[in-house]
């Protein structure tokens, strides 16, 4: 039966909180719909409205019953199946909403700047008013950047005033890894302003994931397992940690050659004629060339994996019928597939893989291991109210290295590791049952060596029954030497729970079990042991010390990036080094920094355009060396150009970037800041801009700077000149006055000479008129130097090589009041800002054509009185 639906007016919340005589926000639904039978149905519409409210987020919306289901979407939709984004529910807006776009004003609900991001139609993919009541909403899309299977569950109480849901991406050919492709950086602008051709939107590699992007390889013969660390330090929430259950039960490869499969335990064993019915069910998979990695278990009643049972299953038949019929095989990675090698593929896409070609066995001997974003210390808390042994925590763009790493993390609810016995203890009572197995390990060396002599770490004597105890016991028995295997370090008597020594029993190290306990002693023993069972896995050699993480920070989301340093591409420019991370205040790394490049470069090239350039690079980021390149004699820059020699004789050749490729060029090569001449090529004797360069000495507070930008503006205007302002990236200012290049660079340099120092004589508490920085201590210095021939300026939207890497952004006059400072966007925001623009305030600043002449005969009419006056109009605006 279909939810019932309510009869309440669904715009109610909607008008409640808007007063539609301040807002420009529709009032109610404009779309009207066919009526009468045979009318063709109106294909149900969704949008999706990036918004720059108190915080940016995106508004998802779906129509239904007339009016449009909405959800705030902090971080934005991702096409990564692994990326569950918050989706709070909020009040249903009217059809019309679909097409706003505009700015909400201050005082408003929701106030900021809105942009329709995307839009198109949806297609329910179960009934969605069911969906709605159920909390699981499962839908396609088709908008010009959000297409495929998506879906949307609650997880809170339908009664909430606000529920909170997650939406996802479901795995199908349009899902991509976000580490390759994160479509909020990557197509930021109005659907509407800026219409999406389709080729824009690169062809997925995921989903239906082109193996082609995978370097050739022929089959392994052995393939060693990744190993997870041991940690006591959870993963911070929101890293890219996907957390998966600690199975308890046998590691297993398999590799599979023409159709069959061979079960290969993590030492290297061939187990396929201990399970012949698994390795049948692995190759009904129907894969023909494949290494899987996963875990064999045996599950309980409540479907929780038992390692008794597992050890029972193997000891009934030996791998027979009873093992067959009981074994789950949980695979959790793919390195391996069809002459492909995946290994430098990232976590993420290897799954996503692996699920695609696993789908339809979630309920056979071969399911796939599911994983978790959720925060690992929530997850660690669920594991332990399960009854679980715990968690591997793995970085979702983590390639598969082996060994044992960083990026693949042992968080346990209590510790649990393999180790050999090495003797036994009678019981006090004289029955035929062992008292205590006697345990012990390789010990590990600082270099991580393993050393060939035997450790002791105490006994365990607990776990089992009297028939188990009484078969250890025959089995024990039969093991014993006179001889202690730990050699002349002999244990304390003490450690072996207060026994007397002389009913020790001493036996070949050959033996393996699994122990859980609750720590380890100052002294290197276990405490309060358990024991879980044998492991049959496992050699004696192989057993140590399990290594515990516990110094230096875990690893960070650029740390492995590795599929992004082996082969990233950004318009067609192989970027080298690309988890490398350019400023560690940030957290920027070099290939973000590159594709801020790429996505700036329709703003970024028109001010680099017929003038010669000069660059910042920082090789090893902003906080290492930094040089100022104005040419490229060792032709190092892929796709630079340069202008003819003769522009400045004696000199090597000027830099010209006249494309995205040269930008991302220089990029690729380090290159931060892009600084440009005052003149172009074709006139590079007259230039056609002039610059002020507000900068604010030491102890010149931000309010200073802004009243200096009016002061500079207002006298600039005195003298007929119209100017434009851009933010410098760095701690100040850059006021820009364009012009017809009629005067050469010295004559313009002489004018802003006389402007500065003008400046200083008549507002001498604000400016001076000499650099350096004991001359501004508390003031301004505008710097009038960036006129002269050969001298350069930051160019719009460039970054700049320092700490956060401010950028430089044009502003509008009227948004002066509002910035925080010189570096009021970042790279981190700059794109943002871009896309919900609503105009370019620079529009007119290239159509200009006014001159110098006139000003510089009104400059000596310029008193005193009139500076003094726009000083204090200044300061009662600020």
């Amino acid at each position: 039966m279909p939810a019932a639906r309510s009869t309440a007016d669904p715009l109610a919340a909607y008008r409640a909180k808007r007063d539609f005589g301040k807002t420009g926000e529709p009032q109610a639904a404009e779309r009207s719909t066919p009526a009468g039978a045979g009318a063709k149905p109106v294909p149900l519409g969704f949008v999706v409205q990036k918004h720059a409210a108190s915080r940016l987020h995106y508004d998802f919306r779906l129509e239904l019953d007339g009016v449009l289901l909405s959800w705030a979407v902090p971080k934005g939709p991702s096409l990564d199946p692994a990326d569950k984004r918050i989706a709070i529910q909020v009040e249903n807006h009217p059809l019309a909403y679909a097409d706003f776009e505009g700015t909400i004003p201050k005082g408003q609900y929701g106030a900021g700047r809105v942009i329709v991001w995307d839009r198109g139609h949806w297609q329910p993919l179960a009934d969605p008013h069911n969906g709605l009541q159920s909390g699981k909403l499962v839908f396609e899309l088709r908008g010009h950047k959000l297409c495929g299977a998506w879906e949307l569950v609650r997880i809170a109480e339908p009664g909430n005033r606000q529920p909170p849901w997650l939406l996802f991406k479901k795995r199908d050919s349009q899902a991509r890894p976000r580490a390759e492709f994160d479509i909020t950086s990557a197509l930021p602008d109005s659907v509407i302003a800026k219409p999406l051709r389709k080729p824009e939107l690169p062809a997925p590699v995921s989903g239906t994931f082109d193996l082609n992007g995978a370097p050739k390889a022929a089959l392994p013969a052995r393939l060693v397992p990744q190993l997870a660390t041991l940690t006591d330090r959870i993963p911070a929430a929101g890293a890219a940690w996907r957390c998966e259950i600690k199975y308890d039960g046998y590691r297993l490869l398999t590799r599979i050659d023409k159709g069959r499969a061979s079960l290969i335990t993590r030492g290297g064993h061939d187990w396929t004629v201990r399970m012949p019915a698994l390795a049948r069910a692995v190759e009904r998979i129907g894969l023909q060339s494949a290494w899987l990695d996963g875990e064999i278990v045996v599950l309980d009643e409540r479907g929780l994996p038992d390692f008794n049972r597992l050890q029972t299953a193997f000891d009934r038949g030996a791998g027979g019928k009873d093992a067959a019929d009981a074994i789950v095989y949980f695979v959790f990675d793919l390195p391996f597939i069809e002459g492909r090698d995946l290994r430098q593929w990232p976590l993420d896409q290897r799954r996503g893989l692996l699920a695609e070609r696993l789908a339809g066995h979630e309920a056979g001997a071969v399911r796939f291991s599911a994983s978790f974003d959720a925060e690992p210390a929530a997850m660690l808390a669920s594991a332990a109210r399960l009854g679980l042994e715990g968690l591997i925590a793995k970085r979702s763009d983590a390639p598969y290295v082996a060994g044992r790493t960083p990026t693949w993390l042992k968080l346990k609810c209590l510790q649990r590791q393999a180790f050999v016995v090495c003797g036994y203890i009678d019981r006090s009572d004289g029955s035929p049952e062992v008292g205590s197995l006697l345990l012990g390990v390789h010990p590990v060396g600082a270099d991580g060596s393993t050393a060939t002599e035997w450790q002791s770490v105490g006994s365990v004597g607990t776990g089992w029954d009297a028939a188990q105890a009484a078969a250890w016991k025959r089995e024990l028995a039969a093991l014993q030497v006179a001889a202690s295997p730990f050699g002349s370090v002999e244990p304390k008597a003490g450690r072996w729970s207060g026994r007397n020594p002389g009913t020790v029993h001493w036996v070949r190290p050959e033996r393996v079990v699994d122990v859980e306990f609750s720590g380890w002693t100052p002294d290197a023993q276990i405490r309060h042991a358990v024991w879980r069972g044998r492991r049959q896995d496992k050699t004696a050699a192989e057993v140590v010390r399990e290594p515990l993480l516990r110094a230096g920070p875990l690893p960070s989301n650029s740390a492995s990036k590795r599929l992004a340093s082996g082969g990233a591409r950004v318009a067609g420019t192989a970027v080298t080094h690309a988890d490398r991370v350019v400023d560690p205040t940030s957290g920027t790394t070099k290939l973000e920094l590159v594709r801020y490049f790429e996505s700036v470069s329709g703003w970024l090239l028109p001010q680099l355009k017929n003038r010669p350039v000069s660059l910042v690079r920082a090789p090893s980021g902003v906080a290492g060396p930094q040089f100022f390149q104005k040419h490229d004699d060792s032709q190092s820059l892929p796709g630079m150009r340069e202008w003819d020699v003769a522009l400045w004789p004696e000199h090597p050749a000027l830099l010209n970037i006249a494309n995205t490729a040269a930008l991302v060029g220089a990029a690729q090569m380090n290159a931060i800041e892009f600084h440009t001449w005052t003149s172009t090529a074709k006139a590079i004797d007259t230039p056609d801009r002039l610059i002020f360069d507000l900068d604010p000495g030491e102890g010149t507070r931000w309010p200073q700077v802004q009243e200096a930008a009016l002061l500079v503006r207002t006298m600039l205007t005195e003298l007929g000149l119209r100017c434009w302002l851009k933010t410098s990236g760095g701690k100040g200012l850059h006021i820009v006055v364009p012009m017809r290049p009629l005067l050469s660079h010295d004559a313009v340099k002489v004018f802003s000479r006389s402007v500065v120092q003008h400046l200083a004589r008549t507002v001498p508490s604000r400016f001076v008129a000499r650099s350096g920085p004991a001359n501004r201590v508390g003031k301004l210095f505008v710097d009038y130097l960036r006129n002269g021939f050969g001298a350069t300026t930051v160019a719009a939207y460039s970054p700049r090589a320092r700490p956060g890497l401010g950028v430089s952004m044009p502003v509008d006059w009227d948004e002066l009041d509002g910035l925080r400072g010189g570096a009021h966007w970042t790279v981190a925001t700059a794109r943002d800002h871009l896309s919900l623009r609503a105009a370019d305030p620079w529009a007119d600043l290239a159509r200009s054509r006014q001159t110098l002449g006139p000003a510089i005969a009104r400059l000596a009419d310029v008193g005193l009185s009139s500076s003094a006056r726009s000083g204090s109009k200044a300061r009662q605006r600020l």
